[in-house]
C-alpha cells in the first residue's frame, strides 16, 4: 500500500525530469513538451477524477482548481507550469495520506486476553467447555496458571488473582469465598471455584471491548484544514480569473489567475511539517499514529495518568525490614520470613525470597512443614520452631498481640506498603514490607508537565486510595482518584472533557484501554504496556521513559508552530502574487518561480522540527536540575 501511495508522484517526476532531458538536446523541444504533458496527465488524472466526483455531488474543492489551472495551462501551452502544480498537488496527496494512515488492532488483542475455555462442575465431574457455553449460576474452577474465564463469585477455596489487566491493581490480590472475580485475571497460586455471574458479553472484560469500539467510532477524524480553506478559496479564485478574463477578454490573463492561484506550497506545507514532527518523534522513541494527534496534542492541558507500570515500575519489592527489639537483626527477621515463605505460592513471597539472597542471607532447605492460612498469611515449621509470616490477624490467631506491631504496620500501610509481621515460636521477630515502587523519573515528569502548560494531572487506579495518595505525595499528582474499575476511569477522563479540557490520557494495559480511546489523545508506555494498549492509543512512548510524554507535547506545539507559519508563508505567498499579476508585471513564468521558491521556504521551515531539542526547560527558560523528593529521599527504609 505504501509503494502504491508514491507510484503517482514518482513516475510524474521521473517524466519532469525525463523531458528536462530531452529539452536540454537538440532538437528534441516536441518531446520534452510531451513528456511534461505525460507528468501533467499521471499526476493530475486521479485529482481531475476527484474534482469530478466532488462536483456531482456539489462540493467545489481545491482539486477543482488544481484541475482548471493545469488544463489551461496545457492549452496555452505552460506545459511546465501545469506539470508542477499537479506534480506538488500529488506529492502533497501522498505525504499526508502516509501520515495519516494507521492500522489498529484493538479489539483483536481485548478479544485474545479472554480465554477460551473453562472447567465446570457438571453432575459432579469437571469438564472442560468453550467459555462462551458456561451458564449463569455453574460452578466454574480457576487452577493455578489459568485465566478465570467468567465474572462471578468465589465460592470455595482460596487463591491469588493478577487482576492487573481490569482494576489495575499492582499486587496480585488474594481471593476467598464470598470475593468477586473477574474474566481475564489470571491465577497467580490456589484453587478457587467460582459461581458464575457474568458470562460471555456480560463480562467485564466483554464490557472493556464494548468501550473501546464505542470510544473509537465516536472519534471521527478532525475535518483537514484543506477541505475547510477550498470551501471558500476555490470559488473565489475562479470567480476572479472569469471575471477578469471576461473584462478584459484577456484568456491568458485569466488562466494566469488560476495558475498562480494554485497554493502550491499551502498544499504541501501542512503534511511535510507533519512528516517532519512525526519523524522527529519516532527518533526520539515517540510514536504518534497521524498528524491530526499532533494538532490536538498542541492543546492538551490536562493530563490522566494510571498508576501501575506507567508512575510505578509495576512489580513488588521488598521496601521495608523493621526488627522488633534489640533481639532481632534484620538479617534474623528477613531470613526467617524468606525460609518461611520459599514453600509458599504466594505472589508476595517473591521479593522476599529474592531479597533475602540478594542480601546473601543462606535461605537453602525448604521448611519441614507449611500450612496457608486464606486471606491471613502462611505459617511454616523450621528447624522446630513455628513461623508466622502474615497480617495482624494472623498474629492473633497465633496468640500474639502488641501495640508497638500494630503502630508499625500501620505507618507502612499509610506509606502505601503491604505489611506483613514475623513471629517466631509466638515472639513477634518484626515486620516486613513490599510495595510496587515508584518510577525515578515520576515525579520530574510530572513537574515537567506543569512547566509545559498542562494545568491538571490526575492519576486514576484501581489501587486502594492509601496505597494511590501515598504515591501521589511522592511525585505531585494536583488530583487523586483511586479504586476505579476500566468504566471508572473512563468517566473520569469524559468528566475532565466536559468540564473543557483536552485531556491526554496515558496508560499501559487492557484496564486502561477504554480511556485510552475515549481521551482526547490516548499515550501508551510502550516497552511495559500491552498491545492493545500501544493500538488503542494514539501516542506510544515506544521506552519506559516517562520524560518522552512532556517532551512529546512540546514536540506536538512546535510542530503546530510551524504548521501555522507556513500556511501564512504559503498564503502571502499567493496573495501578493494575484496582486502582482493583477498590477502588471507578474508573468506566469515569475509566477511559478516564486511558486516553487515558496515551497523550499515552507519545506526548509518544517525540517526544523528535525532538529534535536536539549534538555527539557522550565516555565521560567532555564535547565531544571533540582533534585526531587523521590530522588532524594532512600525508598527502601521506614522514615523514622
Amino acid at each position: 500500500m505504501g509503494s502504491w501511495r508514491w507510484r503517482v508522484p514518482l513516475v510524474s517526476g521521473l517524466l519532469i525530469v525525463a523531458s528536462f532531458a530531452a529539452s536540454a538536446a537538440s532538437g528534441a523541444d516536441a518531446l520534452g513538451d510531451a513528456l511534461m504533458v505525460a507528468a501533467a496527465a499521471v499526476a493530475g488524472w486521479g485529482i481531475a477524477v476527484k474534482a469530478a466526483r466532488a462536483l456531482m455531488v456539489r462540493v467545489v474543492g481545491i482539486d477543482l482548481l488544481v484541475s482548471v489551472a493545469a488544463i489551461g495551462a496545457v492549452i496555452i501551452g505552460e506545459y511546465w507550469e501545469a506539470a508542477a502544480v499537479t506534480f506538488l498537488f500529488a506529492v502533497g496527496h501522498a505525504l499526508e495520506n502516509a501520515t495519516l494512515s494507521r492500522t489498529r488492532s484493538a479489539l483483536a488483542e481485548l478479544v485474545a486476553v479472554a480465554p477460551e475455555v473453562a472447567v465446570v462442575l457438571r453432575g459432579g465431574e469437571q469438564v472442560e467447555v468453550p467459555a462462551a457455553s458456561v451458564a449463569v449460576g455453574e460452578e466454574v474452577l480457576v487452577k493455578n496458571g489459568a485465566r478465570v474465564p467468567v465474572d462471578g463469585e468465589v465460592t470455595g477455596g482460596t487463591g491469588a488473582l493478577d487482576e492487573a489487566s481490569i482494576t489495575g491493581e499492582s499486587i496480585p490480590v488474594e481471593k476467598t469465598t464470598g470475593d468477586e472475580v473477574y474474566a481475564g485475571t489470571v491465577s497467580m497460586g490456589g484453587f478457587l471455584q467460582v459461581r458464575a455471574a457474568g458470562v460471555g458479553a456480560g463480562t467485564t472484560l466483554a464490557r472493556i471491548i464494548h468501550r473501546v469500539e464505542e470510544a473509537q467510532d465516536a472519534k471521527a477524524r478532525t475535518a483537514a484544514f484543506m477541505d475547510r480553506f477550498s470551501s471558500w478559496y476555490t470559488p473565489a479564485v475562479i470567480a476572479l480569473a472569469l471575471a477578469f478574463g471576461l473584462a478584459t477578454g484577456d484568456a491568458v490573463l485569466a488562466l494566469t489567475l488560476l495558475v498562480i492561484g494554485c497554493p502550491g506550497a499551502l498544499v504541501i506545507s501542512i503534511p511535510v511539517a507533519i512528516v517532519a514532527g512525526i519523524g522527529r518523534g519516532a527518533k526520539d522513541g515517540i510514536l504518534i499514529k497521524g498528524g491530526e494527534y499532533l494538532e490536538t496534542s498542541a492543546r492538551i492541558d490536562a493530563v490522566a495518568l494510571d498508576k501501575t507500570g506507567t508512575l510505578t515500575e509495576g512489580r513488588p519489592y521488598l521496601t521495608d525490614v523493621v526488627p522488633l527489639g534489640a533481639a532481632w537483626s534484620r538479617a534474623d527477621v528477613l531470613g526467617w520470613a524468606a525460609r518461611a515463605e520459599a514453600g509458599s505460592e504466594h505472589p508476595l513471597a517473591r521479593p522476599i525470597v529474592d531479597a533475602a539472597r540478594g542480601e546473601g542471607l543462606d535461605i537453602t532447605g525448604l521448611p519441614e512443614a507449611t500450612e496457608p492460612v486464606p486471606g491471613k498469611g502462611i505459617v511454616a515449621t523450621l528447624d522446630g520452631h513455628r513461623v508466622a509470616v502474615g497480617n495482624l490477624a494472623l498474629l492473633e490467631d497465633e496468640g500474639v498481640t502488641s501495640a508497638v506491631i500494630a503502630g508499625v504496620v500501620d505507618e507502612l500501610a499509610a506509606a502505601g506498603r503491604t505489611p506483613m509481621v514475623v513471629a517466631v515460636d509466638a515472639r513477634p521477630a518484626g515486620v516486613v514490607a513490599v510495595a510496587d515502587r515508584v518510577r525515578s523519573d515520576a515525579a520530574r515528569m510530572v513537574a515537567d508537565l506543569h512547566a509545559a502548560g498542562v494545568k491538571k494531572v490526575v492519576m486514576l487506579t484501581g489501587d486502594t486510595r492509601r496505597v494511590a495518595e501515598a504515591v501521589a505525595g511522592q511525585v505531585g499528582v494536583d488530583e487523586v482518584r483511586a479504586e476505579l474499575l476500566p468504566e471508572g476511569k473512563l468517566e473520569a477522563v469524559a468528566g475532565l472533557r466536559a468540564r473543557g479540557h483536552v485531556v491526554a490520557m496515558v496508560g499501559d494495559g487492557v484496564n486502561d484501554a477504554p480511556a485510552l480511546a475515549t481521551a482526547d489523545i490516548g499515550v501508551a508506555m510502550g516497552a511495559a504496556g500491552t498491545g492493545v494498549a500501544i493500538e488503542t492509543a494514539d501516542i506510544a512512548l515506544m521506552k519506559d521513559d516517562l520524560s518522552k510524554l512532556p517532551r512529546a507535547i512540546a514536540m506536538a506545539r512546535s510542530t503546530v508552530s510551524v504548521m501555522r507559519q507556513n500556511i501564512f508563508i504559503a498564503l502571502g505567498t499567493v496573495g501578493a502574487l494575484l496582486a502582482g499579476v493583477l498590477l502588471g508585471g507578474v508573468t506566469m513564468a515569475i509566477g511559478m518561480l516564486v511558486h516553487e521558491i515558496s515551497v523550499l521556504v515552507v519545506i526548509g521551515n518544517a525540517m526544523r522540527l528535525l532538529r534535536r531539542r536539549g534538555t527539557p526547560r522550565t516555565a521560567g527558560g532555564t535547565p531544571d536540575r533540582t533534585p526531587h523528593r523521590s530522588e532524594a529521599r532512600d525508598p527502601d527504609r521506614l522514615a523514622s
